[in-house]
């Protein structure tokens, strides 16, 4: 996250309190934001700002910079439930919140963190903003619901197709497609058709990166914990490939396995099917189809900016977004 926008996300922030436990309830709003993060869906945001016409120091990028810091809050809050819900040891590098302090008080601090996001969306003062913000958390708590749901039943007999589903809610929206809507929206500007099926595409095509580099990135540049996926039990594109074409007694372990609660897992057999499954073409398979995914996108999202007012931001915008769709951390 810049620095202007970390700035502006402590501001509505408590910071000192009059007893011990409300000190502790404020360093617990202002640890995930202050762990950095890369900041991707604000400066998205302020990208499209840049190139549907908004400059540097006037009202419009004012506005834009608060929308940008409501949400960096969303992000934070959300990744605060979901690292309880996936039961994550790690997050940027450090304990997740619920190791630190528990699981209620973890659940209190990112409900708080979902009330000051309401408090940036206010101060941006952006005609139809809540809607994009209300929309943005309905798709992404039924993504959420469909992955939790797999996970909670147990559920390995799905295809390729409810993995994008869940995928295009999940992580799309508030990825790609609301980011690029609402800095339409600071500039004053209805948002283009083609952002949808843009963000959906390119999206999917982030979320499939990020599921390659939880087993084979790098642990101190992607921030969580490698293998964590296989730990949790997550449905990904390359698992639900693998399963179609994995020799029985590795399908089985592997299911053995996932019928298992995270710590009940055996590390040595998860070591196992991890290694198995960056030796198989599976991997590979995940990185082509996140490619042609990212091209899909990027060309209906240069469409869409053909006529932007500031063609060099748009055209800075393209390259950030086929960076961000091809990534190696």
């Amino acid at each position: 996250m810049r620095p202007d926008l970390l700035s502006r996300v402590l501001s509505l922030l408590p910071e000192s309190g009059t007893r011990p436990e409300y000190q502790q309830y404020y360093d617990m709003l202002r640890d995930y934001p202050r762990r950095g993060g890369k900041g991707i869906r604000s400066e998205l945001l302020l990208a499209s700002a840049r190139a549907h016409g908004v400059t540097v120091d006037t009202p419009q990028w004012e506005a834009a910079l608060w929308l940008a810091a409501a949400l960096e809050l969303f992000q934070n809050w959300v990744l605060i439930h979901d690292d309880i819900e996936d039961d994550s040891e790690e997050r940027r590098g450090k304990p997740a919140l619920h190791r630190l302090h528990g699981v209620p008080l973890a659940i209190n601090a990112g409900d708080a963190l979902h009330a000051y996001m309401w408090a940036a969306v206010h101060r941006a003062a952006v005609p139809n903003t809540m809607p994009e913000f209300l929309n943005m958390i309905h798709h992404t708590a039924q993504g959420q619901h469909l992955d939790l749901c797999w996970v909670e039943d147990r559920r390995w007999d799905l295809v390729e197709e409810d993995y994008l589903e869940m995928v295009r809610q999940k992580t799309a929206y508030y990825t790609v497609v609301i980011p690029l809507r609402l800095g339409a929206l600071a500039a004053g500007v209805t948002p283009s058709g083609q952002f949808t099926p843009a963000g959906l595409a390119l999206g999917a095509a982030f979320q499939i990166r990020d599921d390659v580099l939880n087993l084979a990135g790098d642990a101190v540049k992607y921030g969580k914990e490698i293998g964590g996926d296989l730990l949790e039990g997550k449905r990904t594109l390359i698992v639900l490939h693998w399963l179609r074409t994995a020799p029985a007694p590795q399908r089985q372990a592997f299911l053995t396995q996932m019928g298992l609660n995270r710590p009940d897992k055996d590390p040595q057999t998860i070591a196992d099917i991890h290694r198995g499954l960056l030796d198989s073409g599976s991997v590979t398979y995940a990185q082509a189809y996140a490619h042609a995914q990212a091209e899909e996108g990027l060309a209906l999202l240069s469409e869409a900016f053909r006529d932007a007012p500031d063609q060099q931001a748009a055209g800075e915008l393209l390259a950030a977004m086929r960076e961000l769709a091809t990534r190696e951390a």
